[in-house]
């Protein structure tokens, strides 16, 4: 940027260089054709182009300097108008985007001109871009997540977990889902595998049947017997466990059916039931138990998520960059996917410049007002005080164009009236 401002800066002093030479060339031209007019009467005409040459420069001169401050320092009236008027210029540039960009028709007609459903389809359908949209919006969700603060997330979980976890009855929701369970057969896998697995354990550890047997029968039963009693319950569990575990008709597995099912019609139907399916929910579920929890899961949450979400390889980034191609190959080859999100954009941007055009125009005329007059003026005479200097060397060559016409219009006459 101050590059850019220095090469107007030199544009602009060379342009005023051009023009104040040009001046001094028609100053040059009337001092040589007043000095030697007598010996040749045709540098009348030369005068004539010199003088009108020098007043249309001295003219154009004092319009344009008179635009960005006081010529020669006079304070003559109407000059230094940019200073003067500086607030007014704010206001009127801010009235004349508002009016002539920042309208819904016209910003409507540019977003459909622009066809921005098939440029973002195309930039995300290839890889370079796909690859660049979800590196952004990783990097923005993981500043999402570490600016969060971790007491406020957590207090509103517990809130969520308290309103839609705890509060709601869980007695019955379990006990109709029990029912469906239960009704359908799918019970019976989860009573095969605990009985199978109950019977594996009971044949890997006799030794502990052993121990119960001996502890809890007198001192003065033979350790004989006290074997061949643990022996025999140890057999006996185990073949009764395996019994259940292979035969879905066993009498036991049929009686636990028969409880189960009773059980979650209870839980549905029976007050008592459900009062303490309820209370060992909120034993369970209490503010403490609910508050470790929120914690122990927001903690794993965020670690888990922010990890990802650096790692370009992890499966979630993975996965985001392949949403985001296939997307972008939709916008391509779906034309009513495209139209409907171009109609949203559009007008959701015509009404957001419709409601606040005004206030976004606002800010050119805050900005020009807040300006210093005189950074003001210099501002944009930076702009375009090179160009406005073409209107001095234009004035000068005009002007002795015209001093000549009107001089040789005045001898004609002359020679006409003679």
């Amino acid at each position: 940027m101050p590059e850019l401002l220095d090469q107007r800066a030199e544009g602009l002093r060379s342009m005023k260089r051009v023009a104040t030479l040009l001046f001094l060339l028609m100053c040059a031209l009337f001092v040589f054709s007043v000095l030697f007019q007598e010996r040749i009467p045709a540098l009348s005409y030369l005068k004539s182009a010199a003088e009108g040459g020098m007043v249309g420069a001295v003219a154009d001169w004092f319009a344009v300097t008179a635009l960005f401050r006081h010529p020669l320092g006079l304070k003559i009236p109407h000059t230094n108008l940019i200073q003067r008027k500086k607030d007014e210029l704010g206001a009127s540039l801010g009235d004349f985007v508002q009016q002539n960009f920042l309208t819904p028709q016209v910003i409507t007609t540019k977003l459909r001109q622009a066809q921005l459903g098939l440029r973002v389809g195309s930039y995300l359908a290839s890889e370079k871009g796909s690859t660049a949209a979800a590196t952004q919006i990783s990097t923005l969700a993981v500043g999402a997540l570490n600016s969060l603060d971790d007491e406020q997330v957590l207090t509103v979980l517990q809130v969520l977990a308290n309103d839609y976890v705890v509060a709601p009855e869980w007695s019955t929701t379990l006990g109709a889902l029990g029912q469906k369970l239960i009704d359908d057969s799918h019970h019976e896998v989860a009573v095969e595998l605990i009985a199978q697995r109950a019977g594996t354990w009971v044949s890997e550890h006799s030794e502990v049947f052993l121990d119960v047997v001996s502890g809890r029968s007198p001192s003065w039963v033979p350790q004989m017997v006290d074997q061949l009693l643990a022996q025999k319950v140890h057999q006996e569990l185990r073949g009764l466990l395996f019994a259940v575990a292979n035969n879905v008709q066993h009498p036991l597995r049929l009686a636990l059916t028969d409880w189960l099912a009773d059980f979650t019609v209870a839980m549905q139907h029976d007050p008592e039931t459900i009062k303490k399916v309820e209370a060992f929910k909120h034993s369970l579920l209490g503010d403490q138990q609910l508050r470790e929890l929120a914690v122990r899961g927001w903690d794993s949450l965020k670690t888990g998520l922010i990890q990802s979400l650096q790692d370009a390889e992890s499966p979630l980034n993975i996965a985001l960059r392949s949403a985001l191609g296939t997307f972008g190959e939709r916008l391509q080859n779906d034309h009513q996917l495209r139209e409907n999100l171009e109609d949203r954009l559009v007008s959701g941007v015509a009404s957001l410049t419709e409601q606040h055009g005004a206030a976004l125009a606002g800010l050119v005329s805050d900005t020009v007002q807040a300006w210093n007059p005189v950074e003001t003026s210099e501002k944009l005479e930076l702009q375009v005080g090179r160009d406005l200097q073409f209107i001095r060397i234009n004035g000068t060559v005009i002007g002795a164009l015209a001093g000549v016409v009107i001089f040789s219009v005045g001898e004609l006459i002359v020679a006409i009236s003679g």
